[in-house]
């Protein structure tokens, strides 16, 4: 099973502007692993933060959005990954699509795992720093 398959089964790709072809993975930026924020005005309005790795990005809803306060924890559901050719996606998904509604990127940059990424999906405690244009500082996902 590809890494790609539920993202590419949930969208018809003659009615979406989203990536759907097969492309080679981006190369690798000289800025690290790309970091990004989605800020995504579906039937709910939400933020979709997507992390690259193993050549996709992995990602995850978040309905309030980021915080910077420590102490202020966030929902986050991880959803499909995505290809990297997501990453600088903005444009309206059409009503009635998977992901109907507007995609504008909120925040880009590069993030950093702190120790085994793979580890800590695995146990469901990732934590990394990124490095974007309005967000920096240490992370956590956490079940």
């Amino acid at each position: 099973m590809d890494a790609l398959d539920e993202y590419r089964r949930k969208r018809d790709c003659e009615s979406t502007p989203e990536p759907c072809e097969d492309v080679a993975p981006a190369a690798p930026h000289a800025g690290g692993l790309a970091y990004v924020i989605h800020k995504h005005a579906a039937r709910q309005l939400h933020y979709d933060l997507r992390l690259e790795l193993d050549g996709v990005l992995l990602s995850w809803a978040v309905p309030k959005g980021p915080s910077l306060d420590p102490a202020d924890k966030r929902l986050a559901m991880r959803v499909e990954d995505h290809p990297l050719d997501y990453a600088p996606f903005e444009g309206t998904i059409p009503e009635g699509e998977y992901g109907g509604g507007t995609v504008m990127v909120w925040d880009r940059g590069s993030w950093e795992p702190l120790g085994d990424a793979a580890a800590g999906l695995a146990k469901d405690d990732l934590e990394f720093t990124i490095a974007g244009e309005k967000l920096s500082g240490s992370w956590a996902l956490v079940r």
